[in-house]
């Protein structure tokens, strides 16, 4: 909703068409105009001509890869990773070199405070989380060489449907719209890493770097997630 005013397109992509209409609608009336395309980030072919057929129609500005799922009971390890990490690194990929070529754009790639972290309680969310960071810092500073920014945005808590189902304390948990908030005025202000709330942040940083002897006992204690 932050983006949608006029003179904009967003290009949706999500598995829920029912949610993409809604979200659709609620942008053009805003103003801006909207497509929206139905598929699963996981057929990463599909997913590869829908981005370069989008390009192709009008140059895309900002790309933002968020498609996520959480551990819980009954997802598997391989299917976090490959929404999670292969899904966004493949949402972003058939952008680049097209984004490089006209020397402008910017790769957004939502990332977690997760990713700080080695959870024994949610090991591929984490590693999943942890593999789209790396890769985005690692791409960071060849795509800025051809004029391409890249941010990576590092989000705690934030209530959505996807936290709404933990059953454990979320310290510091954010409302949506403050959260967008964040993330919109440090992508306007070019920051390459988006991390919040500080809190968290801070603590998830020290956790990873404690001793595995003393961080794995104080993590075990939350219910796990996979």
């Amino acid at each position: 909703a932050r983006w949608a005013r006029p003179g904009t397109l967003l290009s949706l992509q999500g598995r829920d068409r029912a949610r993409l209409e809604e979200t659709a609608a609620a942008a053009a009336l805003a103003g801006a105009e909207v497509d929206i395309r139905s598929l699963d980030v996981r057929d990463t072919g599909a997913l590869a001509a829908w981005a370069s057929e989008r390009d192709a129609a009008r140059p895309v500005d900002m790309v933002v890869a968020n498609a996520g799922i959480a551990g819980n009971p009954g997802v598997s390890g391989a299917e976090i990773m490959a929404v999670n990490a292969v899904g966004k690194i493949a949402t972003v990929e058939p952008l680049l070199p097209r984004m490089a070529a006209r020397r402008q754009g910017h790769v957004v790639l939502v990332s977690s405070l997760a990713s700080f972290l080695a959870s024994p309680t949610g090991p591929a969310y984490a590693a999943s989380k942890a593999a789209v960071r790396r890769y985005g810092e690692g791409l960071r500073p060849r795509l800025a060489r051809d004029g391409v920014r890249l941010s990576v945005v590092c989000p705690g808590f934030v209530d959505t449907p996807l936290t709404r189902v933990n059953r454990f304390p979320m310290p510091f948990l954010m409302d949506a719209e403050r959260a967008a908030e964040i993330i919109d005025t440090g992508l306007q202000a070019g920051r390459v890493r988006i991390a919040f709330p500080l809190p968290t942040y801070l603590l998830a940083r020290f956790l990873g770097l404690m001793p595995a002897a003393l961080r794995d006992p104080i993590l075990m204690r939350q219910p796990s997630k996979e």
